[in-house]
């Protein structure tokens, strides 16, 4: 946990940035017959009846302190989708940097062995010579600052019926410009010293 507030304190000078990542899951949801519109006296109106049309797994990346994010919507999560976003986000997003300071939480596939499952040992190597990776503990995925993107992402955008994934790609494609026009940041104040107050029942009890 303080290895994760520690990153949040840093100053970061150009050629380094700090992008934090998590991921939700979309379920596509069809209509099966045409909603009413709202008119004067009428609200909105859809049917309670709906067909399933698939789910889509949702890649955040966030940059709290430039005020930028990315959503990348892809139909599965497996270690392969994961390792072909941090290539997007190292090659496509941040080419010039020298150095990506990454948080994200332990699942099993955002890990570096994910990347060697995925490219050859030598580009592997190099994405991952570009990160500098730090993970969220267990039950701390709280500390990432791209969970709180998700959470304005889906009351924003996705708490309503969206039918399939081209439609989810240009919806979330659209929040992410409007988000990223405003350089909408967050506004981290929980520290160490916080941490140390406020949840001490989760550190080591030293009896002397």
């Amino acid at each position: 946990m303080e290895d994760v507030l520690d990153v949040y304190t840093r100053s970061y000078e150009e050629e380094s940035v700090l992008v934090c990542m998590d991921e939700t899951s979309k379920q596509q949801i069809q209509e099966v017959r045409a909603p009413l519109p709202s008119a004067p006296g009428a609200p909105y109106r859809y049917d309670a009846e709906y067909q399933r049309n698939g789910v889509s797994n949702l890649f955040m990346f966030f940059a709290p302190l430039d005020g930028w994010r990315h959503v990348e919507v892809t139909a599965q999560r497996t270690k392969r989708d994961w390792a072909l976003a941090i290539r997007q986000l190292v090659d496509e997003y941040w080419p010039k940097v020298k150095k990506i300071t990454l948080v994200m939480d332990n699942l099993n596939t955002h890990n570096p062995s994910s990347l060697y499952e995925t490219f050859p040992p030598a580009e592997a190597k190099r994405i991952l010579d570009r990160l500098e990776i730090h993970h969220t503990p267990k039950h701390g995925s709280w500390l990432n600052m791209a969970e709180i993107e998700l959470g304005i992402l889906v009351r924003q955008c996705l708490s309503r019926r969206i039918p399939d994934q081209p439609t989810l790609r240009r919806e979330t494609a659209a929040w992410e410009d409007r988000r990223n026009r405003k350089k909408a940041a967050v506004d981290w104040r929980f520290t160490t010293q916080d941490a140390r107050i406020k949840l001490k029942r989760l550190y080591p009890s030293l009896d002397v």
